[in-house]
């Protein structure tokens, strides 16, 4: 609609400000930033939900680009396990890519204000602490290929990268150190966002331009909250964490109960009268 479309150019320097916010935290926790991006794209940028999410995970392989790097820096990367997520990974994210065209808009809504709630009660928690280095065996490594089907899935349904799944799946369950965790969680965010933003711009499922606004908005943030993610408090950090997560299901939670901005015809107005034609197949629920 050509109004959504004007409220998203005029959202662009607000939408690089989530940017440089969402590079900071995906930097920092070695996610994709996703889950911060895709609200942030539906209620600043006028975004429908599949295309937020499908934009969202283009911009997440930007952010782990540039966060890798700082951790790869602190040696703090393990490729081999990095490896074997991807490969379950490669293949979640198609068959999530695929789910995103087929699923009902209010239960995408629905699974992704479970999807903060659960990362959002997972920071308060906190993870074990640990120094220890993944030990290889035939078990980890399906373990490792099994997680990494889920983390397709959940990066091509929902538009994040995983690294919520990841992170905390390399600490609790293969001892992994924390700090490892997060900079392999980028290694692996990186070739699944590459893999789910490709079949997502099969179904048009992506705004690539606006990818790459948001993205250059974050990309140095991603790489210093790389390079901080080993000084700040965990605590601290977790906490402010899970708080922003918490006041964005909130809002998500009150435009389910009570959508309010969403396009939408007038009733004297009926479909397919308006100054566009083709602007009722394009209406996929944007919000305004």
């Amino acid at each position: 609609m050509r109004e959504a479309s004007g409220q998203r150019g005029r959202a662009r320097w607000v939408l690089a400000g989530v940017g440089l916010l969402a590079g900071f935290i995906a930097g920092l926790f070695g996610v994709g930033g996703g889950i911060f991006i895709a609200p942030g794209l539906m209620l600043l940028g006028g975004y429908s939900q599949r295309e937020a999410h499908g934009t969202s995970l283009a911009t997440s392989a930007v952010f782990a680009a540039s966060g890798v790097v700082a951790y790869a820096l602190n040696s703090a990367v393990d490729p081999v396990a990095g490896l074997l997520i991807f490969a379950g990974s490669g293949l979640g994210v198609l068959v999530g890519t695929d789910l995103l065209n087929r699923v009902r808009l209010r239960t995408l809504q629905v699974a992704f204000v479970v999807l903060l709630g659960l990362t959002a009660g997972r920071m308060l928690a906190g993870t074990a602490v640990t120094e220890g280095d993944l030990t290889l065996t035939v078990a980890a490594a399906f373990g490792l290929v099994g997680c990494g089907v889920l983390v397709g899935l959940v990066a091509g349904l929902m538009g994040v990268g995983g690294g919520v799944i990841v992170v905390p799946a390399l600490v609790l369950l293969f001892g992994v150190a924390d700090v490892t965790a997060k900079g392999t969680s980028l290694l692996v965010v990186l070739p699944t966002a590459i893999v789910g933003t490709l079949r997502n711009l099969r179904h048009e499922n992506v705004d690539l331009r606006g990818a790459l606004f948001v993205g250059a908005g974050g990309a140095l943030s991603a790489f210093g909250g790389g390079m901080l993610a080993g000084v700040i408090a965990p605590e601290v950090s977790a906490g402010l964490f899970a708080g922003l997560l918490i006041v964005i299901a909130l809002r998500m939670i009150r435009d389910i109960v009570r959508p309010v901005g969403l396009v939408a015809d007038p009733p004297d107005d009926p479909p397919g009268t308006g100054d566009d034609p083709s602007s009722d197949a394009d209406d996929d629920g944007r919000l305004g």
